[in-house]
């Protein structure tokens, strides 16, 4: 027995994970050995980085809160009725655009602020009533155009009352006004096989939950959201940033983003949380900073920030979640969620611009 197992060891090809597993090993021997003290200081900056924002701002500060009550508040607002509200009111748009009424959906979802939730729910009925690969790419798009959490719209409209900005321009133009102009605008452009499907068994997107268990169970799931997915996240970006800012590269990096989101008409600070870390967060910072910022800068950091940001949402979390349950491949889910952020970087600059004589 001893001799057949060394047999199967010994022609077993190694695989390429094993010579990197190697090479890793090789590297942090050399190190280990050369410069010890380089494993510790990058951990222990990886750890200084980390626990002002999990501890000082999520968990003792009011963002954790924040987060948990702006989604029970999306909740009721559901149990209310106002997602379906908001698809009444877009059939008559629909069949001006000629598109199916539903791509919109996803987007009011995402208002509310649960993008897994647009997908796993509204990509069935888009898959249901005939919408085409074309239709469902639309809706991917458009639902980047809206906040992937109640809570950037709430502290996003704290803001602007901090600052003293007029907030409605901003939420109509900025968050609404997109929903409908991006269709018209993939229609005529890149995804053109659409047509108008009056569906007149409209499906019901308002839950028949309770009020009460509707409460609290928005509350758990802001809790859910917070210590699942928020946290978890943000541990993990700021953790990176601290080793690379040990290492010295993060600083080059910085440096290059500060200066494409301030040359946008964004507030590169929060620009910066919106894509990397969370939007949520961002609009935390920005009720603390919005006084020392100009109010386009501002403007143009909510527009961001009300999006499919961060970067592991369009990246990871809308191809894994439409391709289960759409027609559209995960690949296909990609391009045309990258579509959609790259609309609101522009239109964050755009409207920026326009919004901001408006509310000053």
């Amino acid at each position: 027995m001893a001799v057949k197992e060394k047999e199967v060891i010994s022609t077993r090809k190694m695989e390429r994970i094993e010579y990197v597993g190697l090479t890793v090993l090789g590297l942090s021997l050399a190190v280990l050995f050369f410069r010890p003290g380089v494993i510790g200081g990058i951990f222990d900056a990886m750890v200084n980085k980390t626990v002002p924002v999990i501890v000082k701002v999520y968990l003792t500060g009011t963002l954790g809160c924040a987060i948990i009550l702006s989604v029970m508040t999306g909740r009721i607002l559901e149990r209310l009725g106002f997602t379906d509200a908001l698809v009444r009111l877009y059939v008559p748009l629909a069949r001006w655009i000629k598109i199916t009424p539903l791509v919109i959906v996803p987007a009011i979802y995402n208002i509310l602020g649960d993008i897994n939730a647009a997908g796993r729910i509204t990509a069935p009925y888009l898959k249901k009533v005939g919408a085409t690969k074309d239709e469902q790419k639309i809706a991917v798009a458009t639902m980047c155009q809206g906040n992937q959490s109640f809570s950037t719209l709430m502290l996003g409209i704290l803001a602007f009352a901090t600052g003293g900005i007029w907030a409605f321009p901003v939420i109509f133009i900025g968050l609404f006004l997109p929903v409908i102009l991006v269709p018209l605008l993939l229609k005529v452009t890149l995804y053109r096989n659409v047509s108008f499907k009056d569906i007149s068994d409209m499906p019901r997107f308002t839950p028949s939950t309770p009020i009460v268990p509707t409460i609290f169970n928005g509350a758990r799931e802001g809790a859910e959201l917070l210590f699942l997915l928020l946290i978890p996240a943000a541990a993990v970006i700021f953790a990176i940033m601290g080793a690379l800012e040990y290492i010295g590269i993060w600083k080059p990096i910085e440096n290059a983003l500060t200066g494409f989101l301030g040359a946008l008409s964004i507030d590169p600070q929060t620009g910066i949380q919106s894509i990397l870390v969370s939007p949520t967060l961002a609009m935390n910072t920005l009720v603390q900073t919005i006084k020392n910022i100009p109010p386009r800068f501002a403007i143009g950091s909510f527009i961001l920030a009300a999006s499919g940001f961060p970067l592991q949402i369009p990246l990871a979390q809308i191809p894994a979640v439409w391709s289960q349950n759409s027609d559209l491949t995960a690949q296909e889910a990609l391009e045309a969620a990258v579509v959609g952020i790259i609309i609101r970087i522009i239109s964050a600059f755009v409207l920026a611009m326009i919004i901001t004589p408006l509310v000053v």
